[in-house]
């Protein structure tokens, strides 16, 4: 007899929370019915993360696009200061030199002369018009590496009808070189 009434209480025991369970369980799942189920919060993930500050790592992308702003200088100066790059040619007594000026630079970007020990070599003599002709392919050569292919170059107007000159203005355009910079394109606000 006591043992019967054990079992009778283990069994009202195990019944009541058994039964304590199933209603636990039901009102979860009636809940989780009635209820529209929850969105997950979206992540920022690191690399879809805007930054408030955006700086232009690459400035020559303006300027191949033509919206970069040109420096106008003085109206009375010779050369004119609009320009993205200046290409400068000038030849002395004993050498031919050609160097590529940015316009916020005093230093040439490149540059090219029959001082060079690789472009001498080649020549008969370091003064001559082909020795012009050499300085212009090398320098077209330099500067589509540079990636630079559009340029401002401006001659000194006594000096433009020489053969030197020509023949270098000739290298220069075979080269792939474009002797002129286009129009500041400008965006409507």
């Amino acid at each position: 007899m006591a043992f019967s009434g054990v079992c009778r209480s283990a069994c009202l025991v195990l019944g009541q929370t058994q039964r304590c369970h199933s209603l636990v369980s039901l009102k979860q799942a009636a809940r989780c019915l009635s209820q529209a189920a929850s969105q997950p919060k979206p992540t920022v993930d690191e690399n879809e993360a805007v930054n408030p500050t955006f700086v232009n790592r690459n400035p020559r992308n303006l300027e191949q696009l033509a919206l970069a702003v040109k420096d106008r200088g003085w109206k009375t100066t010779w050369p004119h200061q609009e320009y993205y790059h200046r290409l400068v040619f000038y030849r002395s007594q004993h050498h031919v030199t050609a160097e590529v000026y940015a316009s916020n630079s005093q230093n040439p970007i490149v540059s090219c002369s029959t001082k060079e020990w690789a472009v001498k070599k080649e020549l008969p003599s370091t003064s001559c018009v082909a020795a012009s002709q050499a300085v212009g392919e090398v320098m077209a050569q330099r500067c589509q590496q540079a990636g630079i292919t559009r340029m401002v170059y401006r001659a000194i107007p006594w000096s433009f009808r020489s053969d030197a000159v020509q023949l270098f203005r000739k290298a220069m355009k075979d080269g792939g070189i474009t002797l002129s910079e286009p129009r500041r394109k400008y965006i409507g606000t």
